[in-house]
């Protein structure tokens, strides 16, 4: 089932969450590598199976196998890491900052795909989980790399949307 047809399951309160996704599998700032790869790494971020399913159905066609797995490597290593970097982030002892995380998250260093592409799927991801620690930090790489302010509020508009399928979807289905 493609995206757009999962959507549309979606009840008639949820109408303008359907229309956005419509207007997400039409969009032309982004090539497809970073269309497909965000949807991919935002499903798989929400943890919504159902949706995790018509993602897959939907992007894997239209990805490389490379960009695919980054897609989902994103996601995984973001359900760790926004939960660790939130912590130190909100705690409030200060010495949790200056200790070591001991998390491997080799995967950042070495994706498979363009580091920005993989920014922007980890930026994207760490939206959903509301870690804003991690946001800063890969919306600073993504930054010092000369992407623009368009392109990486598009990314957050699609966590925001495949957020609220899966919500929506969960609550209704």
């Amino acid at each position: 089932m493609s995206l757009k047809e999962f959507a549309g399951q979606l009840p008639d309160f949820a109408k303008d969450i359907r229309l956005n996704v419509g207007s997400l599998l039409n969009e032309a700032l982004l090539n497809d590598q970073r269309k497909y790869g965000l949807l991919l790494a935002c499903a798989h971020g929400t943890g919504h199976k159902p949706l995790v399913e018509a993602a897959e159905a939907e992007c894997t066609p239209k990805l490389s196998p490379e960009a695919a797995n980054a897609a989902r490597a994103a996601a995984a290593v973001m359900a760790m890491n926004n939960v660790y970097y939130r912590f130190t982030h909100l705690a409030g002892n200060q010495e949790y900052r200056n200790l070591p995380a001991k998390l491997r998250m080799n995967v950042i260093a070495a994706p498979g795909i363009d580091k920005v592409d993989f920014e922007l799927f980890s930026l994207a991801v760490s939206a959903i989980n509301g870690c804003g620690m991690c946001i800063d930090a890969h919306e600073a790489v993504l930054k010092k790399a000369g992407v623009s302010a368009e392109i990486i509020q598009t990314s957050v508009r699609i966590a925001a949307v495949m957020q609220a399928v899966a919500t929506v979807h969960s609550a209704t289905a």
